[in-house]
């Protein structure tokens, strides 16, 4: 049982930082920033096969954006 549990909150993590990467994309589209948003939804889409990814990406790029 706690095999199945784990496993679903693994889950869901997964999804939920697929999801914000993907919610970070959209305001960089709507900030007119296309080549953040290109770059934050490849993260999206390589998250869903290692948890973390876009979190990290988009991390990077903020502070990038900072200490320019």
């Amino acid at each position: 049982m706690s095999t199945t549990a784990t496993r679903d909150r693994t889950t869901l993590l997964k999804n939920a930082g697929v999801v914000t990467t993907l919610l970070d994309a959209a305001m960089e589209f709507s900030k007119g920033r296309h080549r953040s948003g290109a770059l934050l939804i490849g993260a999206a889409v390589i998250s869903s096969r290692v948890p973390g990814f876009g979190t990290a990406v988009s991390v990077v790029l903020r502070a990038y954006r900072r200490l320019r």
